[in-house]
């Protein structure tokens, strides 16, 4: 029996609808009836995780609860997440539901052992992300080596997460800016890039770069797809 997506999404929109897109781009399907059957709480309302993380925020975990209530009433089959710094939130949203979620960071760790071996990778990520080694662990454990922006880039990578991206501000201006950051990181010994925010995919497709790029998001989709009974492309 085919089984059902619950997203748990708004964090932030243009992520959701961008790992909805690749769900429905990656599923092996000949038409309409070949496709998933997706649940999506898109709750804007979410507080800033990195906030939460590293200043005191409002902490986001009852809103997302509220949003896996009602994929739980949907009848959903299982719970991703399009927000790689939510998922420091994971285990308190696991303990609450007998739904399993899809962990993004696992499923990214993986990928990344199994395409890269012995290569480097740049952990590109929101400060909430990077301060909380969300990815840290997943990574270890698959035998990843990896580095992270410094100080100056990460400020840098956090304009463009939410000054431009989260902002809804046109992309094409940032290209020289983008390019000069991975040109950096590059220099500091990155062989490979994971875009581990879910607004770094939308800035990569958009404004180019060789790469080599490892896309949680996309990722992240595949794995729902295969947990679902149905094939990827």
């Amino acid at each position: 029996m085919k089984k059902t997506i619950g997203i748990l999404g708004g964090m932030g929109p243009l992520a959701t609808v961008d790992l909805y897109k690749k769900i429905v781009l990656s599923t092996a399907a000949d038409g309409d009836n070949d496709h998933i059957r997706v649940y999506i709480d898109g709750n804007s309302a979410i507080p800033d995780r990195t906030a939460a993380i590293l200043s005191g925020g409002p902490d986001p975990v009852p809103e997302m609860l509220s949003a896996l209530r009602s994929l739980e009433k949907c009848g959903a089959d299982c719970v991703i997440m399009p927000c790689n710094t939510a998922h420091h939130f994971l285990p308190r949203l696991q303990a609450e539901t007998a739904l399993p979620f899809i962990d993004m960071t696992a499923v990214t760790a993986a990928v990344c052992a199994e395409r890269y071996p012995g290569k480097r990778a740049c952990l590109l990520g929101t400060k909430g992300t990077i301060a909380a080694r969300i990815y840290d662990g997943a990574l270890e454990a698959a035998g990843v080596d990896f580095l992270v922006p410094n100080g100056d880039e990460q400020t840098e990578l956090m304009r463009l997460i939410y000054d431009v991206v989260k902002a809804s501000k046109p992309l094409e201006p940032e290209t020289e800016a983008w390019h000069e950051l991975l040109t950096e990181l590059i220099g500091r010994g990155a062989e490979y890039f994971i875009l581990a925010c879910t607004e770094l995919p939308i800035l990569a497709d958009h404004l180019g770069h060789p790469g080599p790029f490892v896309d949680p998001t996309l990722e992240l989709a595949k794995a729902a797809i295969r947990f679902c009974g149905y094939r990827v492309k």
